[in-house]
């Protein structure tokens, strides 16, 4: 079977791997389509700093001027989910992208060479893991300052260790097979040996991970947007988008779902955003993982 049947069998075999490729191909088409679907005002310098419609701090409700409503201090929630949709992608992508490159470098030197390089990689990531992950970023982001920089540094941080020592195991069990024997036995340098011959039997956890990932980081830049430590006010940024609505999640008396779609509408957006990544890397385990049987 060809590679590119094997792949579609794969996905056939789980409708939920297909359900995620799309949700994730809406978002895209979202991204993508950005200036079209919110189109930002005229004279504006920055597309993503949310337009403002006034200053009152009470949420107006969905309307023909702001589709879906407005949240404290009037930002526009439509036009912020939109553009936060490019947010969490450029997040995503280039925490996964960074923190993919950096484990893949210090795993497969600790993993290939051994010796004292392992035991100071290894005892790097060890102190890193120690410590919580939200609670390392939140620190990193007040030292640094917030913003969208500090937060791209924060989670690349606290995210690498895992990668590292992912990458570290597969190649331990790797680097004594036969054809890594026979390769060193003809004098291949030990940059092609990991490049040609161990990392491509390596790697495919690490992507398989780095998929799967790229959901968690989203949640994780929300989460220090919610509270103040990430992009600047009025960003769209869709955990800064439910920070505007935490006064507004339970309304007046006698009317507790009044403000509703100031935290529904952007907590969607999040959740989807979440479970297409979570179901697009089981697709990719059930493509790459070299040990299901091709059938």
């Amino acid at each position: 079977m060809t590679d590119w049947r094997f792949m579609l069998h794969q996905l056939r075999r789980n409708p939920l791997s297909m359900a995620g490729i799309v949700i994730i191909g809406i978002f895209v088409i979202i991204a993508i389509f950005a200036p079209l679907i919110a189109p930002p005002p005229e004279g504006h310098s920055d597309p993503y700093i949310i337009p403002r419609d006034g200053y009152s701090p009470i949420p107006q409700p969905p309307s023909r001027e702001h589709y879906f409503g407005t949240t404290e201090g009037q930002y526009d929630i439509f036009y912020g989910v939109v553009w936060g949709t490019r947010s969490a992608f450029k997040i995503g992508l280039a925490v996964i992208g960074i923190v993919l490159a950096i484990g893949i470098v210090l795993g497969s030197l600790a993993g290939y060479f051994g010796g004292i390089i392992d035991e100071v990689i290894m005892r790097v990531t060890d102190i890193f893991l120690a410590f919580p992950s939200l609670i390392l970023a939140m620190a990193i982001v007040a030292a640094l300052g917030p913003g969208l920089r500090s937060v791209l540094i924060a989670i690349t941080v606290v995210s690498w260790p895992s990668y590292a020592r992912l990458v570290r195991g597969d190649i331990l069990a790797i680097r004594e097979e036969d054809y890594v024997e026979a390769a060193r036995g003809v004098g291949a340098s030990s940059f092609r040996i990991i490049a040609r011959h161990i990392l491509p039997n390596s790697i495919y956890p690490a992507l398989i991970m780095a998929s799967l990932d790229i959901g968690a980081v989203v949640l994780s830049a929300a989460a220090l947007s919610f509270l103040g430590l990430g992009t600047p006010v009025g960003y769209a940024d869709w955990g800064q988008m439910i920070q505007f609505a935490r006064n507004w999640i339970v309304g007046p008396p006698g009317s507790p779902l009044l403000y509703w779609y100031t935290v529904t509408i952007p907590g969607l957006f999040i959740l989807f955003f979440v479970l297409g990544w979570n179901l697009l890397g089981d697709a990719f385990r059930d493509i790459l993982d070299p040990r299901l049987v091709r059938r």
